[in-house]
This record gives C-alpha cells, structure tokens and sequence, in this order.
C-alpha cells in the first residue's frame, strides 16, 4: 500500500492533523476534491479569554460543485485584519505569541486568490516554525477512495466532530477559566508552548 497520508487542505488546521503530518513519511494534500462547506478547509478553533471561537474564511461560493483548488477568497470584508486581531487578542498573552507573530502576520497580511494557496503559505509557516522538514505535494487529479486505506485521512478531521485521538494536556493560558481544551488550531499550542510543542505532536 502506498503509504502517503492523503489529508484536505486546512486553515490552521487541528493538533491532531499536524501530529499526523508529523508522522507520515510522505504527505499529498487533496486538492481536486469537491469542495465542502463548514469544514476545517476555511476554519480554525482558537481559545480566547471569553470561550472558544471558529474564525471562517469567507469564500466566493461556486454556483456548481467545483474542486477545492477553485475556491476563491471573498474580500467584501476585511475578514483578514478582524481574524488577525482575533488572533492578537487571544494569544498576546501566551508566552511565545511575539516570538512567532511576525511570521504569520506577514501571511495574512498577503492578499490571495485562492483558498489552497492562502492554506499552503500557512502550513509551510508552521511546519518551518515547528521544525518540521516534511515533503508536502498536491494532488493532480483526484485520488479515489480505498476501503480500509489507514493513509486517507481526508475525512478524518471536522470541526462538528470530536477527535477520537487523545491530546496530551499542555499549557493553556485559559485553562484556569475553561480547563484544558484538546485540539484547537495548532497555532494555540505553538504560542503556548514554543519550541517544546514539537514534544505533544510526538505522543
């Protein structure tokens, strides 16, 4: 069995979805899908100091199904300097947010096209950040699905499901108010945890 992990494109996606990408000896993200709404592709989970909070990426919504790599990035609001300052908000506190800020601020500060294109800067900031050196390609047609692939994962993460992998507790600088959160946006543990976030991808 070939053995690439198959993920989807993610906005700051999951810990558990880098833990896998952590993982795998190969990684093929999913490009020529068709595009689904309400999923981690335009959405990410952050905690902030009131509750936990979805930031969606607005998009141009296609008249017919259309593959992920067409999904174009609405701008009839300034979506990207209110999930910035969202961000800000929530992590300033952390003890590496201004360790790391500069290098994501600068990306979404970028103005896109397109949605794949917007993700792939972000997962290559974080993979660089986390020192991870890891081979990522797209695809360039559609993969079909094979029963009992353990290397398709591209159902495997959604934000209206609870992942069945257990994280390890780390800091949070909310805990005391909400208790330990399990798998937010990876971002969350990085600004938590620095350079030893590497250490919760590898258990």
């Amino acid at each position: 069995m070939d053995q690439r992990l198959l993920l989807t494109t993610t906005y700051l996606g999951p810990i558990d979805y880098f833990r896998q990408i952590y993982t795998a000896p190969k990684v093929v993200i999913e490009q020529n899908d068709h595009y689904t709404k309400q999923t981690y592709r335009n959405r990410c989970r952050i905690a902030t100091s009131n509750h936990l909070l979805d930031l969606t990426i607005p998009v141009i919504r296609p008249k017919e199904k259309c593959p992920t790599k067409e999904i174009q990035i609405s701008y009839k609001e300034n979506w990207r300097i209110n999930h910035w300052r969202a961000i800000e908000s929530a992590y300033n506190s952390t003890p590496f947010f201004e360790y790391y800020r500069d290098d994501y601020e600068v990306v979404f500060m970028k103005k896109y096209n397109y949605l794949i294109d917007f993700n792939m800067d972000l997962l290559e900031t974080t993979l660089r950040l986390l020192h991870i050196s890891k081979e990522i390609e797209k695809t360039s047609e559609y993969i079909p699905k094979e029963d009992n692939n353990p290397w398709d994962m591209r159902e495997a993460f959604h934000p209206k499901h609870e992942s069945t992998t257990q994280i390890t507790p780390y800091y949070q600088v909310f805990e005391h108010k909400f208790g330990f959160q399990p798998n937010l946006s990876i971002i969350d543990l990085l600004f938590n945890m620095g350079p030893e976030a590497i250490f919760t991808l590898r258990k």
